[in-house]
């Protein structure tokens, strides 16, 4: 490979783009026309405009992609995350024009890009499932059969999506029908599918993933765990490696799980396979990304192991050099995803010029970042702003040394959730490892932020008093000796 173009913006751009460069291949960006000025397109050997602001006229133009690939002579595509990464028929149309798909094959992203499908194809591999239906159903009638025999709670899910889109947590019978119309509208909405199947609710889970990679070998091995629980909207907020929940033992029996699940499609390339995690320490199979994950540099810095580069050197058609007995972890790892949103108004997204933007910077401490300093922060995207990694030799000098970043990092003209970080990661409960995927309904409000905030404040000013009547003390002292 000589040339790799990056179909994607921001932050991840940007991190994929280093790997890259750092391998000696040249790098094009693609961005649209409210990302002109982005730290990605700057960085890029080559940058093409792909069209205007709205994502659907720009960064989703998959036949526009590909038609700059073959203009320039661009032998892979990164898909990074999001946008066009878990579209099958996209990397179909990628291999179809001759230019390599940084990633899994079509056949892979369509099966694992079904919640059903997915569980379909797992099933004969002993693969534990949380109890439920194996088939898309509209009929309230059948759904109230089944959710009788599974028990209440049940969860209503869309098959075709994430993210917490047709999601519905149903307490009784008496709500099913009007839960279940929201959850196929939303889903319809959000994915064009409003296929929906029915599960029983975890009601205490903590959200467990795997990283793994695959070549076209033969060989499958797992990078170990990240803990997702802290999440808002059902949308993760804050990652961890390793989990503080797991011994050796679960450890080795979810790895090997998830490669399993990876086995049963054929996967090629990085991919992760989710686990919930219910208080009684059973594990079950959620599903599987096909691609690279946003949380990715917290295994990263407990491996050793660059992810981009060896999605790049599997695409190249190259066995793994790491066998699963190579791998250790090594120390802890945070992150923080830094969004342009309000937390004290809901998680609302937060647009705006930033008037100010220093990042933090030291020894452990890895910014992957997507803005700088005057840019605007557009609506029309994720508002994801950058993510905040800190690495520490345990999970108490991680956190401490996350908590110094944050109050390291400014940003001034929006709104963003460095404050709700910092809340996190001073919380007792997640301090001694005792939270799960309702940290955020049971732990946090915006008055428990603002008090906290305020008190900060408060010892703030009590510090900056008692320095400045020290000074006053010195300036006076040497006075009062001339005097006498």
């Amino acid at each position: 490979m000589k040339k790799i173009l990056v179909a994607n913006r921001g932050e991840i751009a940007l991190r994929i783009m280093k790997s890259i460069q750092k391998m000696g291949i040249k790098t094009v960006a693609i961005f649209s026309e409210a990302d002109r000025n982005a730290p990605q397109v700057k960085f890029a050997d080559e940058a093409v405009c792909v069209g205007p602001a709205p994502s659907n006229q720009s960064y989703l133009l998959g036949d526009k992609i590909i038609e700059i690939c073959k203009q320039l002579k661009v032998d892979a595509i990164h898909p990074g995350y999001g946008f066009l990464s878990e579209n099958a028929d996209f990397a179909e149309s990628v291999e179809e024009a001759g230019i390599t798909f940084i990633g899994p094959r079509s056949k892979a992203i369509r099966i694992m890009g079904s919640k059903l499908a997915a569980k379909d194809a797992v099933k004969k591999y002993d693969i534990p499932m949380v109890p439920g239906i194996d088939e898309a159903i509209t009929d309230t009638k059948k759904a109230k059969k089944i959710a009788a025999e599974i028990g209440y709670p049940i969860l209503i899910k869309a098959s075709a999506g994430g993210g917490g889109k047709g999601m519905r947590v149903v307490e009784q019978e008496n709500d099913l029908e009007d839960q279940m119309k929201r959850a196929i509208s939303e889903a319809e909405s959000a994915f064009g599918d409003g296929s929906v199947f029915i599960e029983k609710y975890v009601a205490s889970p903590r959200h467990i993933e795997i990283q793994v990679l695959a070549d076209t070998h033969g060989n499958t091995l797992h990078l170990f765990e990240r803990e997702c629980s802290v999440q808002r909207r059902h949308q993760k907020v804050i990652e961890e490696a390793p989990s503080i929940v797991l011994d050796e033992k679960l450890r080795d029996a979810m790895g090997k799980a998830a490669v399993r699940v990876a086995e049963a499609c054929n996967y090629v390339g990085a991919g992760t396979v989710e686990f919930l995690f219910d208080e009684n320490r059973n594990f079950y199979f959620l599903e599987m990304n096909t691609r690279l994950q946003v949380e990715h540099p917290v295994t990263e810095y407990i491996t050793g192991v660059d992810l981009v580069e060896e999605q790049i050197k599997i695409a190249r058609g190259e066995a793994l050099s790491i066998k699963q007995e190579d791998l250790k972890i090594k120390g802890h790892s945070l992150e923080l995803r830094v969004y342009a949103e309000d937390p004290m108004d809901n998680f609302l997204p937060s647009v705006g010029k930033l008037e100010k933007y220093k990042i933090p910077h030291g020894e452990k401490i890895r910014v992957d970042n997507g803005f700088e300093e005057g840019m605007d922060v557009p609506i029309y995207y994720d508002p994801m702003l950058a993510k905040l990694i800190t690495y520490g030799k345990n999970r108490e000098e991680a956190i401490q040394l996350m908590i110094k970043a944050i109050d390291d990092y400014q940003i001034e003209g929006v709104s963003t959730t460095l404050s709700f970080g910092k809340f996190v990661f001073e919380h007792e409960a997640f301090t001694s490892g005792k939270f799960d995927t309702h940290f955020v309904k049971n732990y946090y409000s915006p008055e428990k932020l603002q008090n906290e905030i305020e008190e900060e404040s408060k010892i703030a000013a009590l510090v900056a008093l008692k320095q400045y009547l020290k000074d006053q003390k010195k300036i006076r002292l040497p006075i009062t000796e001339a005097r006498d």
